[in-house]
C-alpha cells in the first residue's frame, strides 16, 4: 500500500514549491499594482483584474481539469500544469497591452486551478498516515511562503527594475520546478476518477459544505481588502510606497508562523482552528481604518492579519480530510471555491474602492468575515470529530 512506502519528502517539497510559485504568480500583481496601472494607463481598480482573471479561470479549471484528464497520472498532470505556468509568466512579461496581459493571466489561472485541485489531496500518498499532518503543513507552507518570499521579493525586484522582469523571473523558476516535479514525484495514477456527479455529491456532505462556504466568505472578504494593501498602507497608515515591499515580507513571515501554528493545532482541534480564522480577520480588518492610522499600529495590525490568513489553507484542508467522502473531489471543489473567491474578492474590492473609499471596502470585507464566524459557530463541532468545551 502507498502508506507503507518510505516517505517521499523530496516529492512533498516539490509540490510545496509548485504551490509557492502558483500563489506568488496569482498574487504578485497586488505588490506591483500601482506600477502596472501606471505603465498600462489603467486605474488601480481596473488593474485589479490581474488578480480577478486568473482567480476565476482557476476556479473552473480546478474541478473540470481532473474530470477532463480522467485517469491521467497525476505526476504528468502536475508537471504539464507547471509548464503552462511557465508560458503564462513569460507571456505576461512580454505583453504589449493590458488586454494581452489579461490573456496571459488566463494561462496562469488554468495552471493554478488544476495544480491546487490535485496537490491538496496527495499528501497521504507520499508519506505514512502518521506524517500526513506534517506533510500538509509543508505543502500549504507554500502559500505562506509565497507571501513572505514570493510576492515581496517579486515586488522588490519589480521596484528595482521593472514589473516585466518580476514576471520573467517567475517563469524561469517555474521551469526549474516542472523539472523537479517530474524527477521527484512517483507515478500517481488516480485512485478514483473524479466525475462531475462525484463533485456534486461532496457538497451534500455537511462538513464539506461548511468548509466550502466558510472559505468563500473568508477569501472573498480577504481579497476585497488585501488586493489594495499597498494603497491601504500608504493612504490610511501613512507609510511610504518604498516600504511596502519590506512590510509584505513581514506580513508573509507572520503568515508562515500562522501556517505552522495552525498545522500543529488543527490536527487536534480543526473546529476551533477554523472558527478562529474569520474571528481574527473580522477584528483586524474592521479595526484597521480606525486604529491603523499610524505607521506603528498599521504594521501591528498587518502582522496579525498575515498570521490569521496564513492559517487558512492548512486548517480548512485538515477539516476536509476529516469530513470528505472523496478527498480529491472535495479538494477540487475547495480549489474552485478558493480561486473563484480570490477573483470575486478582488473585483468586489475594486468596485468599492473606485466607487467609494478604502475604509468602506475594509468594512464590507469585515461583514463577510462575520458571516463566516456565524456559519462555523452554528455548525456542531462533532461534524469534524471534535467536542466543544
Amino acid at each position: 500500500m502507498e502508506q507503507e512506502q518510505a516517505p517521499r519528502w523530496w516529492a512533498v517539497v516539490a509540490v510545496m514549491i509548485g504551490i509557492f510559485l502558483l500563489v506568488t504568480a496569482e498574487q504578485l500583481p497586488i505588490g506591483l499594482l500601482s506600477q502596472v496601472a501606471s505603465s498600462m494607463g489603467v486605474t488601480p481598480g481596473m488593474a485589479g483584474l490581474m488578480v480577478t482573471v486568473p482567480g476565476v479561470v482557476a476556479a473552473f479549471s480546478a474541478p473540470l481539469l481532473p474530470v477532463a484528464v480522467g485517469r491521467l497520472d497525476r505526476r504528468i498532470m502536475l508537471t504539464v500544469l507547471m509548464v503552462v505556468m511557465v508560458a503564462g509568466s513569460v507571456f505576461s512579461a512580454l505583453a504589449s497591452s493590458f488586454t494581452l496581459l489579461l490573456v496571459a493571466r488566463v494561462l496562469v489561472g488554468l495552471s493554478i486551478g488544476g495544480f491546487w485541485a490535485v496537490a491538496g489531496s496527495i499528501a497521504p500518498r507520499l508519506v505514512p498516515e502518521a506524517q500526513v499532518p506534517k506533510a500538509m503543513t509543508v505543502i500549504f507552507g507554500g502559500v505562506a511562503a509565497a507571501s513572505v518570499l514570493g510576492v515581496p521579493l517579486g515586488t522588490l525586484l519589480g521596484d528595482l527594475s521593472n514589473w516585466r522582469v518580476a514576471f520573467g523571473a517567475l517563469g524561469g523558476l517555474s521551469l526549474l520546478t516542472a523539472i523537479a516535479l517530474w524527477w521527484w514525484l512517483p507515478p500517481l495514477p488516480p485512485r478514483e476518477p473524479v466525475r462531475l456527479r462525484v463533485l456534486a455529491q461532496q457538497f451534500s456532505n455537511r462538513g464539506v459544505r461548511v468548509a466550502v462556504l466558510t472559505t468563500a466568505f473568508v477569501v472573498v472578504g480577504h481579497f476585497a481588502a488585501y488586493t489594495f494593501i499597498s494603497p491601504i498602507l500608504q493612504n490610511i497608515s501613512g507609510i511610504s510606497q518604498r516600504h511596502v515591499g519590506s512590510l509584505l515580507l513581514l506580513y508573509g513571515a507572520a503568515g508562515i508562523v500562522g501556517n505552522v501554528a495552525a498545522g500543529l493545532y488543527a490536527g487536534r482541534h480543526p473546529y476551533r482552528a477554523v472558527l478562529a480564522i474569520p474571528s481574527l480577520l473580522l477584528i483586524v480588518v474592521a479595526a484597521f481604518p480606525l486604529l491603523g492610522v499610524q505607521p506603528s499600529s498599521g504594521v501591528a495590525l498587518l502582522m496579525v492579519w498575515g498570521a490569521a490568513f496564513g492559517s487558512v489553507s492548512v486548517s480548512i484542508q485538515t477539516w476536509i480530510l476529516r469530513t470528505a467522502p472523496n478527498t480529491e473531489a472535495a479538494t477540487a471543489l475547495m480549489a474552485f471555491t478558493f480561486n473563484l473567491s480570490i477573483g470575486l474578492g478582488a473585483m468586489l474590492g475594486g468596485r468599492i474602492v473606485d466607487g467609494t473609499s478604502l475604509p468602506i471596502a475594509m468594512w464590507a470585507a469585515s461583514g463577510l468575515f462575520l458571516l463566516g464566524v456565524l456559519l462555523v459557530w452554528r455548525t456542531p463541532s462533532h461534524v469534524v470529530g471534535e467536542k466543544r468545551r
